[in-house]
């Protein structure tokens, strides 16, 4: 059954991330055909629309977790699918940038599929095989982050933009009913899934390793969108204004996610035989290190190659992050730890362009790169000083 309910939930994950970011490549455009047409309030009023998703779902995502924690994990994957569907084609018909503004913000508040999935495989999947099932499960979402933006520029071209956001809310229904016909659970309520905020954290008995993953899969998400803002520029930089500078932007953009789809189950499994703070730790050091030559790269393909070689070392992030957090908390309480995490990969998500941005307007495109590599090399030895003082030290766990 973990087998089967795995596959489900990783074409779901694939599916509701692809969603949620295939708008990417065409926002200003569909921005400008709602009545915008002054270049600066485009791409002010993208940047609102793009994070409004984001920063939503940070706010909502612990409420979700710990509704599947009270009314089971297939419920919240149904509610998040379905509810997916009908604001993405609700998009299809706006007629001015607010109406647009507010879906996408009852989008990213209707949604928290993908921590309803890692709740829902956590909790039926083999201690010995957590790793690798979260590090797959971790590879339909990344998956679907890389390939959301190029399907939706295709398809904006091939059917108009409109037309692209009634296809997605079909895929997303595609999502919703396989889900209800397929997914088992045997859910049975506890009353500790009721429990308020204080009593909530009174049943962790680490609460200093949950704080540390939080914080790294916030770091994460920072780091693989600290560069977002300033790509298309830095790219141009190094191509001195040549031809096909979207493409190369988008190639390094994609670079990261291509390897965490590759490399992500691979790290899993070895989290599985060495220990997921042993892998975490590493990553996070390789990363942190492979960070720096960014900023000293030539070329456009030299850019391509690290940031590959960025998303092969953080491909080992939230496989070893999500397997911890199984490690370290009670089944019953599973949900609303998992929508905790996944805020704090929203919350980077909001605030890794808005640094990146700001940092690289007042400072230079090197110190964007310079100062994400220090949080990385900070996060990872906090992350090796809660090992040393916390996961080693229980019977529990297996690193």
């Amino acid at each position: 059954m973990w087998k089967r309910n795995l596959i489900i939930c990783w074409f779901g994950s694939f599916a509701t991330m692809a969603g949620m970011n295939l708008v990417i490549p065409f926002l200003p455009v569909y921005i400008q055909q709602l009545g915008v047409h002054n270049i600066a309030s485009v791409e002010q009023w993208s940047g609102v629309a793009f994070g409004a998703t984001a920063l939503s779902a940070a706010i909502v995502s612990p409420l979700w977790g710990k509704l599947a924690d009270i009314h089971g994990r297939k419920m919240m994957l149904l509610r998040a699918s379905l509810g997916m569907a009908v604001i993405m084609v609700l998009i299809g018909f706006v007629h001015n940038v607010y109406e647009l503004v507010g879906l996408r913000l009852l989008m990213g508040a209707i949604s928290g599929y993908v921590p309803a999935a890692i709740t829902l495989v956590s909790s039926q999947t083999p201690k010995e095989r957590a790793g690798w099932a979260l590090g797959t499960l971790t590879s339909g979402s990344v998956g679907g982050s890389l390939i959301g933006p190029l399907v939706g520029g295709t398809l904006s071209e091939l059917i108009g933009l409109r037309h692209v956001f009634y296809v997605t809310g079909g895929f997303l229904f595609l999502a919703f009913l396989i889900a209800l016909l397929f997914i088992q659970e045997d859910f049975v309520p506890n009353n500790s899934a009721r429990l308020s905020g204080q009593e909530f954290w009174r049943t962790i008995d680490k609460p200093k390793v949950l704080i540390a993953m939080f914080i790294t899969s916030f770091m994460l998400q920072l780091a693989s969108m600290s560069i977002e803002p300033i790509v298309t520029i830095y790219v141009k930089l190094l191509m001195n204004n040549a031809n096909h500078i979207a493409i190369i932007s988008g190639a390094v953009v994609s670079a990261v996610g291509l390897a965490n789809v590759l490399i992500a189950p691979l790290l899993g499994k070895l989290s599985d035989r060495v220990g997921p703070y042993s892998v975490l730790f590493v990553c996070l050091l390789g990363a942190a290190v492979i960070i720096i030559p960014q900023a000293y790269v030539r070329n456009a393909w030299q850019l391509i190659i690290l940031r590959f070689m960025m998303g092969v070392a953080t491909a080992g992030f939230l496989p070893s992050i999500n397997s911890l957090l199984k490690s370290n908390i009670p089944e019953t309480i599973s949900g609303r730890i998992f929508g905790y995490n996944n805020a704090a990969q929203n919350l980077g998500n909001v605030v890794g362009p808005v640094l990146g941005g700001q940092m690289a307007a007042f400072w230079g495109f090197h110190y964007v790169f310079f100062s994400t590599s220090i949080l990385l090399l900070i996060n990872a030895f906090w992350v090796y000083r809660t090992s040393k003082g916390q996961y080693e030290a229980s019977p529990n766990c297996s690193g």
